[in-house]
């Protein structure tokens, strides 16, 4: 199997980030409706993923990351959120528009660039959309959080992240004032009141796309 594989990353990356923002494990047939692939394919790649130690995984189960399996995804998760942070800092991007542009690039800089990168930037925690960062060591800092779709009436909190997967709901999110780092307050089922402001209702679909502090 080749080391320095995208194919790899790109399946390591998503086995990473289907549990940062919940504890169930992803299913084989969950990381084939992620990647757009027939679920044969997956399964012949999980083979080859765990025959390689980076991931574990028994038939018709979930697929977890081993050790080394999480180091790898770390790394290639810090190079895409460093570099989307530097879009949107240095380059003017606006938080729906870097995700593309740094699935390319982060498999085309140098670790010497990504480095200088993250000095630049005063090695950030977190990329535009809350996600966190993971240090160079795959270190990352976290906060206790809860999603919005299920915060009881009345909990306020900050806004900790935004689902990056719906370029058009980042844009109606952010125009209703909701993007990281604004108080919310939840004021009855899908409406939110925004930094003291006037009461908002959202879309099923936006009250589970929005993380808060607990």
């Amino acid at each position: 199997m080749p080391a320095n594989s995208v194919a790899i990353d790109d399946y390591l990356k998503t086995i990473y980030h289907h549990t940062e923002w919940q504890t169930v494990a992803i299913t084989p047939s969950q990381l084939a409706a992620e990647l757009s692939l027939a679920p044969s394919t997956v399964t012949e790649m999980v083979q080859k993923l765990a025959a390689a130690g980076l991931v574990s995984h028994r038939p018709y189960g979930p697929v977890s990351l081993t050790d080394a399996g999480r180091s790898r995804a770390a790394a290639i998760i810090r190079r895409h959120r460093l570099i989307e942070t530097w879009l949107v800092r240095e380059f003017g991007y606006a938080w729906d528009e870097v995700h593309d542009e740094a699935e390319v690039l982060e498999h085309a800089i140098s670790d010497r660039l990504l480095e200088g990168i993250a000095e630049r930037l005063g090695h950030p925690t977190r990329d535009p959309h809350g996600d966190a960062i993971p240090d160079a060591s795959g270190a990352v800092v976290r906060e206790p959080f809860l999603l919005l779709a299920e915060a009881p009436l009345g909990h306020a909190g900050r806004v900790l992240r935004v689902s990056d997967r719906d370029p058009a709901l980042l844009r109606a999110l952010e125009g209703a004032g909701i993007d990281v780092g604004h108080s919310v307050r939840v004021t009855g089922r899908g409406a939110v009141q925004v930094d003291d402001g006037a009461s908002i209702e959202l879309s099923d679909a936006a009250a589970s796309a929005v993380w808060l502090t607990v």
